[in-house]
């Protein structure tokens, strides 16, 4: 994960940064007492973050717009107004869809800003009649990205090193867990991000991205759902390109993969991040008819299955799942480490995680048992449609 500056009060998955990987691997271990010893910079006082993080100010009314300055003067053509209009506008589609299905709990609602500008809203809706825990968050954020961090997008050239660069990111994002065993959990986010590097700054030209996807974790496989799933999402993307959902389809796949335990958080869907290579009008367009497809894609499942009869057997299953939803979220996912590591708006940040999750030492599914099919979806992705 990269360091970036004054971004991590956002949703855990709202901001699109490049990242690299690299593993260490230790082939002995030291039993030999030793003295330590701070280096320099640590003993002549205390460590200072390389990322500069504005505190968010609460707020006690929700703001026309987030954007400030020249964006909003520009708020009718801008691709910045438009896409914050659109996230908002999803927001507001989402949460009134899932408290009609909840038929009863409302979301909690918080907003916030910063000095410099931008802020977000956080909505959360948990322990209702349907939703254990259902968060459903927008950001629109401002900062300055450090030259590292810079250096690894898009054209830069490796004998270039650009200065600090301003940057612009907007995004939503949403994790929902029902009660029932057999109702999915869902996530799905779409984010812009633009660096508003000057126009002869060296080695960084000035470049933006949109990032996303939606996904789906089961339980317990109904095909006819998944099957659905998938379809509204094939049907998003061949609206603008044939070759965007197996292409995105494969990326969720690769993306959601827990290394540690050897499978896939869940059943897939689409994920794309630092798309550019197509018209700006065109992603933007793109982005909007994906976030306007969750609720069709999901809702129609959650109707079927919220009020399923269950047994303890199942329900200890659905929250063993819901461990591996924390561990590739704590451990894997690009968001939620940022935030955790830069000091971010930490309910924000953890939102995505479940009200309740299990753990019990080498749990295996019995073979050829509906949690056994689970778990092997999960190893072995397949196409659904």
């Amino acid at each position: 994960m990269m360091h970036c500056a004054s971004i991590v009060s956002a949703p855990s998955y709202a901001f699109p940064f490049r990242s690299g990987s690299a593993s260490t691997t230790p082939t002995a271990i030291s039993l030999t007492k030793r003295s330590w010893k701070p280096p320099p910079s640590m003993a002549k006082g205390p460590v200072r973050a390389t990322v500069s993080i504005e505190k968010e100010t609460p707020e006690a009314n929700r703001p026309e717009t987030f954007l400030r300055g020249v964006d909003e003067a520009q708020s009718s053509t801008s691709v910045r107004a438009r896409f914050e209009k659109m996230i908002r506008e999803a927001q507001d589609t989402v949460c009134s869809a899932l408290e009609a299905a909840d038929g009863g709990a409302q979301f909690k609602e918080d907003v916030w800003s910063r000095p410099g500008g931008g802020g977000g809203i956080s909505r959360v809706l948990q322990d209702g009649a349907v939703w254990e825990k259902a968060g459903v968050n927008v950001s629109v954020v401002y900062g300055v990205m450090p030259p590292d961090a810079y250096r690894a997008a898009k054209g830069v050239p490796t004998d270039q090193k650009p200065g600090p660069v301003p940057f612009f990111a907007a995004g939503i994002s949403s994790v929902l867990h029902p009660k029932n065993p057999f109702a999915p959990t869902l996530h799905f986010n779409y984010r812009y991000f633009e660096t508003d590097a000057p126009k002869d700054a060296p080695g960084a030209p000035r470049q933006w991205w949109f990032g996303g996807g939606t996904d789906l974790t089961p339980a317990y496989i109904f095909e006819e759902d998944v099957k659905h799933f998938h379809s509204i999402q094939k049907q998003a993307c061949d609206k603008f390109e044939p070759t965007f959902y197996p292409r995105f389809k494969k990326w969720c796949d690769d993306y959601f993969y827990i290394k540690h335990r050897g499978e896939r958080r869940g059943l897939g869907g689409i994920f794309f991040d630092d798309l550019n290579d197509y018209d700006q009008e065109m992603l933007l367009s793109f982005a909007t008819e994906c976030a306007n497809s969750v609720i069709p894609a999901y809702l129609p499942i959650i109707e079927k299955r919220k009020d399923l009869p269950f047994n303890d057997h199942q329900k200890a299953w659905q929250q063993l799942r819901r461990g591996r939803y924390v561990e590739f979220n704590l451990v894997y996912d690009r968001g939620t480490t940022f935030g955790l590591k830069t000091g971010g708006r930490i309910e924000s940040i953890l939102v995505s995680l479940p009200l309740t999750a299990r753990w019990e030492y080498d749990h295996k599914p019995e073979e050829g048992s509906e949690e056994w099919k689970l778990l092997d979806a999960c190893i072995n992705p397949k196409e659904w449609i």
